[in-house]
């Protein structure tokens, strides 16, 4: 049902189950908080709370020269062993779009180093 901001409620079938939450263990939402926006209408909307990411140190990261026809998730599969974790490059990087980390060739990206990423706004 929607609000009378047009937002749709977000609707899990892991609401009914204490603690557990709507993100996969991989995903860089997974230990985000989420909040519950109440409407005007008492409808409840849930959502997942900003990432404060803390900046990681040179020590932490090592640096990839990007070469033509890499993509994000290709660089998961080779730091991380997970095309899915790409996530984590776009998370060390300032880009808003994952994609603009490999649309140019030469383009150096910071790449976290394993275990110095912090998971889901706190280090692992």
């Amino acid at each position: 049902m929607a609000g009378s901001d047009g937002i749709q409620p977000y609707e899990s079938a892991l609401d009914a189950i204490p603690g557990a939450h709507p993100y996969p263990r991989s995903s860089r939402y997974h230990d985000a908080e989420i909040g519950v926006h109440v409407t005007e209408d008492g409808t409840e909307v849930r959502y997942t709370k900003r990432r404060l990411l803390p900046p990681l140190d040179a020590q932490e990261t090592e640096e990839h020269t990007v070469r033509a026809g890499e993509r994000p998730d290709l660089l998961g599969q080779r730091y991380f062993g997970d095309p899915g974790q790409w996530w984590q490059i776009a998370d060390a990087n300032p880009a808003l779009d994952p994609r603009e980390l490999t649309d140019e060739a030469g383009r150096v990206v910071d790449v976290p180093l394993p275990g110095g990423f912090p998971q889901g706004g706190r280090r692992a």
